[in-house]
C-alpha cells in the first residue's frame, strides 16, 4: 500500500483514482471494450460476466457510469462492474 493512500485511509477517505475512470463502453463480439478518460481501452471477455454475456445487445447498450467513472451499471440487467476491476482482471469465478 502506498503512503498517499494509508494517509487518506488515515483521514477516513478511500482511494479515489483519477485516471481509471470510464468514459464509456461498446461490445464487439465476445469483447467488451471499455474507454478511459485516460485513452486506454480495457478489453474483457463477454463470457466473465453471465449477465452481460446473455442479454441482448439493445440491454448491453443501455448503461450507466457511475462514481465519477468508477463504475458501471446496466439497470435492466441489475449488473455493476468497477473499472479497477476490469483493470485488475478480476471476474466473478476468481472472486
Amino acid at each position: 500500500m502506498t503512503t498517499s493512500v494509508k494517509v487518506e485511509r488515515r483521514r477516513g477517505r478511500a482511494y479515489v483514482p483519477t485516471t481509471a475512470l470510464a468514459k464509456s463502453v461498446e461490445f464487439a463480439d465476445d469483447l467488451m471494450h471499455v474507454h478511459l478518460t485516460d485513452g486506454r481501452i480495457v478489453s474483457v471477455p463477454l463470457i466473465w460476466f453471465p449477465t452481460l454475456h446473455a442479454a441482448t445487445p439493445e440491454q448491453r447498450q443501455r448503461y450507466r457510469i457511475g462514481a465519477g467513472g468508477r463504475g458501471l451499471h446496466w439497470p435492466d440487467l441489475d449488473e455493476d462492474l468497477s473499472a479497477a476491476g476490469l483493470m485488475a482482471g478480476a471476474d466473478r469465478q476468481a472472486a
